[in-house]
């Protein structure tokens, strides 16, 4: 099932794994918001610059940022309301997951690039 997933950090260097992401996750059909300052475009896709900017409902978050940065989002994320959260091997956040907790947004750790090449997306 296609869904909105926002790449928070998502980069414009193809050998990251936040881009690898942004493709892949085009190439199974969801309709992908990069999310990262400074860009216009990333995979020929507009990029939003904080996740106050995205309108839309989100099925899915996947965080490519450290905990470092995420502790300066929580408010946005945690704002999004979106269906799920993924912590991607780095960006564990015991903070945030007990944020996401209160709000009732459930979340995972795993790799999103494991996890559409496995058909558990």
């Amino acid at each position: 099932m296609s869904q909105i997933v926002a790449v928070l950090g998502a980069s414009h260097k193809p050998e990251r794994y936040s881009n690898q992401a942004v493709r892949m996750l085009k190439d199974y059909g969801h309709t992908v918001i990069p999310v990262t300052p400074g860009r216009a475009e990333i995979e020929g896709l507009p990029v939003v610059p904080a996740l106050e900017h995205i309108a839309q409902p989100v099925g899915t978050l996947t965080l490519y940022v450290g905990p470092e940065r995420s502790a300066q989002l929580t408010d946005a994320i945690v704002g999004l309301k979106p269906g799920r959260v993924i912590f991607n091997p780095g960006t564990e956040s015991p903070d945030l997951e007990a944020l996401l907790d209160q709000a009732q947004i459930p979340w995972m750790h795993a790799c999103t690039l494991v996890l559409l090449r496995t058909g558990q997306f």
